[in-house]
């Protein structure tokens, strides 16, 4: 059996703030095995993103333990083992694409040739490919999105870390590339945590559903996913994606039982 990429056992966060301590995950265990594609969905302030930057070493627990690819998350990302693609694109605007693409590969030292291939593959991976000489401010909200996903594949990390990537967009730019993420994962075999506040967002992309309670965020229910790994739009009309919808419409009502 292989190794899980993320393994959360007991996991707990408090931060410490001038009105008191506040309680933002408690006892989380959870494992994502390789090439899996998780959801996190909850409501506001439930520990979902909070959950991502503990991944990340961005944050740090307070309680329990995590493992990214079998070592602490400072390892890991000193090991550079995950790609982060922030809510807003974050893209710098006075670089062109391909220089914000290749942004983390200059940080990283690789060469001029090696660059090239690299930001010329993933803009190619995101159907940006032309766009190299473009600005930010040039492409539109999921154009720039896409560059952004590309600007966190270019170093070819196994895991993904997506914190609520198309929540800005409408819902037809966001369906689109809903598909376009669908068919990256599949091209790339990545692990793919990924945050949202969207029940059909979450149960198309996901081969795993995790609810969590509000604050202090807990898992209400991990829901693994019957649908087949090839999923059209229309699928979201089908009678077995409509169950695990109203499962996870269900998992979140419990969980706000606790609140208060």
């Amino acid at each position: 059996m292989s190794q899980d990429v993320v393994s959360a056992t007991g996991l707990s966060l408090t931060f410490q703030t001038d009105d008191g301590p506040v309680h933002a995950l408690s006892g989380v265990d959870l494992s994502v095995g390789k090439g899996e594609f998780v959801s996190f969905i909850g409501p506001s302030g439930c520990g979902k993103t909070t959950f991502l930057r503990v991944i990340a070493d961005l944050e740090k627990p307070t309680g329990g333990e995590i493992r990214v690819n079998g070592v602490d998350p400072e390892a890991a990302r000193k090991a550079r083992a995950y790609g982060y693609v922030f809510q807003a694109a974050s893209l710098y605007p006075w670089r062109t694409i391909e220089r914000n693409v290749g942004l983390p590969l200059e940080i990283m030292g690789y060469s001029a040739d090696e660059t090239r291939q690299r930001i010329d593959r993933t803009l190619e991976l995101v159907n940006l490919a032309g766009f190299e000489k473009k600005y930010p401010w040039q492409l539109s909200g999921g154009m720039q999105q896409r560059a952004s996903i590309a600007r966190a594949l270019a170093f070819d990390a196994d895991l993904l870390l997506m914190d609520e990537p198309f929540g800005a967009l409408d819902e037809i730019v966001r369906d689109h590339l809903n598909e376009q993420l669908l068919n990256l994962w599949d091209k790339t075999n990545k692990t793919i945590c990924f945050v949202t506040h969207s029940i059909p967002e979450a149960v198309y992309l996901s081969t795993k559903i995790v609810v969590m309670s509000p604050r202090p965020g807990r898992v209400t229910d991990v829901i693994e996913s019957s649908l087949p790994k090839q999923r059209p739009l229309e699928i979201r009309e089908s009678e077995e994606f409509l169950k695990i919808a109203h499962r996870v419409r269900e998992g979140l009502r419990a969980g706000h039982s606790y609140d208060e």
